[in-house]
């Protein structure tokens, strides 16, 4: 076993490797060592946690380590790029439910602590572990303030449980991702029963009131109605918001996760994960706030699960979606002086980027401008794009943010876009009842031609109709990404 002072010089050190991990992920230069720093530092902080003193059941712990190590290898594996968005979401789950348990156990150890106590047996004979002993010496106020954590914890847990659960549905096609509303009994018409957000104030109004009883001696039958309310207000959340919105929901409930583990990190008197879950609980929240600002949400209604809904009719769509083939699209090319890809969900499931690099690497050959924008919810996870664009090799100074390259569409010969949808919708600027309405989007329709790779005529995950399909200067080049590249490389001169 290490000493007390090893395992906080330990705990230290993990600190200062996850900051620097965080620090590292501002740029795809130096995101690989970051993650080698991250790797490290939760290495040290296992280990001096396992090692720390008043640990016992070793053995126990080091084969549930194995095994969950085994479990994350063989999902690491199994897990492709594309199913990436679904994969964070059921990893924060976990982090809310591992609140749930530790939460309801911490209250468990409280109430046999206070009996052996009670019973007049002694610390050196009550044969308590190292959090036992903590609860031991803890006075009425501190019991209090832990009460307190303990009530934070559960909370939070549940609702990051069950929403992430949600929006791994929503991210892997298992659930709808249009917003779910609650039906009244007997009705047909999708409604919110009084509204959702009086749904949701009610229900948090229930917690609170549970955990004042909890406070004032209740037992824990109070918390876990209060894990079970709490499990619905984090349903009720995440269903009731858009697939367009999903982005900023899973760094939602990524900012929830952090909370959910420094609140336990306060209740366990753990000092590193207090650090550890303020940390990924303050960056979630950065980045949410970030998103929103990109795709003009409000931060608030964010939180509250407030929007990704229709306010009324939309405005209807006219013409045709125009197809055209390789030849056509590499006459184009073969033309153009300067060109903007821009990458979406689509190019993701199609496995596309090694052909979108190769196309790149042709045209640039020509001398051709060629450029990617990059919206910040483009795809299902935040630097999604960025990322697959990365493991293609695509050179990092021509991958551009909307805001450095939407003003250069007008002066673009030709814009591609592999399978993008709400990023690249007009109706944003155009239609203010659609679900995206006030929106930053690329505005790739001013360029002079603009090339759609797509599957086929549907609306997309988020289910909104796209004009920019249907404008004269946009051609629709249809089929699997990847095949219609392949057909398409051989043609570029």
């Amino acid at each position: 076993m290490l000493s007390n002072g090893l395992v906080s010089a330990a705990y230290i050190a993990a600190s200062v490797l996850f900051i620097l991990a965080l620090g590292g992920l501002r740029n795809q230069e130096s995101a690989k060592r970051a993650i080698w720093y991250a790797i490290v530092g939760m290495g040290v902080a296992m280990v001096a946690t396992i090692l720390s003193p008043g640990v016992g059941n070793l053995w126990l712990i080091i084969l549930t380590v194995g095994v969950g190590a085994a479990a994350g290898v063989y999902v690491a594996q199994r897990v492709k790029m594309t199913e990436m968005p679904q994969l964070v979401a059921a990893l924060h789950s976990f982090v809310g439910l591992a609140a749930v348990f530790i939460g309801l156990n911490a209250d468990i150890m409280l109430t046999a602590v206070s009996e052996i106590k009670a019973a007049g047996i002694a610390l050196s004979d009550a044969d308590l572990t190292a959090f036992g002993e903590k609860l031991w010496k803890k006075d009425g106020v501190e019991v209090a303030i832990l009460k307190v954590e303990v009530f934070l914890g559960i909370f939070i847990g549940a609702i990051t449980f069950t929403g992430s659960i949600v929006a791994f549905g929503k991210l892997a096609g298992k659930v709808d991702g249009k917003p779910k509303k609650l039906m009244l009994p007997n009705e047909t018409a999708p409604i919110r029963f009084i509204s959702g957000h009086y749904l949701n104030a009610l229900s948090l109004i229930i917690c609170l009131l549970l955990g004042f009883a909890y406070f004032t001696g209740a037992g824990i039958w109070t918390m876990v109605l209060v894990t079970m309310v709490a499990g619905f207000i984090g349903w009720h959340l995440i269903m009731g918001i858009g697939g367009a919105d999903m982005p900023v929901v899973v760094s939602m409930l990524n900012s929830y996760s952090g909370w959910a583990a420094a609140a336990i990190g306060f209740t366990l008197g753990n000092d590193l994960l207090i650090v550890t879950g303020a940390l990924v609980g303050s960056s979630g929240a950065i980045l949410s706030y970030i998103m929103c600002k990109a795709m003009n949400r409000n931060f608030v209604s964010v939180i509250l699960g407030g929007f990704g809904g229709e306010a009324g009719p939309q405005m209807a769509v006219e013409g045709e979606q125009i197809a055209i083939d390789a030849d056509g699209v590499a006459s184009a090319l073969n033309d153009a002086d300067s060109i903007i890809i821009i990458p979406g969900y689509g190019m993701a499931v199609a496995q596309a980027q090694q052909s979108v690099s190769e196309l790149t690497r042709k045209l640039r050959a020509q001398g051709k401008t060629v450029r990617f924008a990059i919206h910040p919810v483009a795809g299902r996870l935040p630097g999604h794009m960025n990322v697959l664009l990365a493991e293609a090799r695509v050179p990092y100074d021509i991958v551009l943010e909307m805001d450095e390259i939407n003003e250069d569409f007008p002066k673009t010969d030709v814009a591609i876009v592999i399978g993008s949808n709400d990023i690249v919708n007009p109706a944003a600027q155009d239609d203010p009842n659609s679900p995206i309405a006030g929106m930053p989007v690329l505005e790739c329709w001013k360029a002079k031609q603009v090339f759609v790779s797509k599957r086929g005529q549907g609306t997309g995950y988020s289910g909104i109709e796209n004009p920019l399909f249907f404008k004269d200067n946009t051609r629709m080049f249809y089929g699997d990404a990847k095949a219609s590249l392949d057909t398409l490389l051989p043609k570029i001169d």
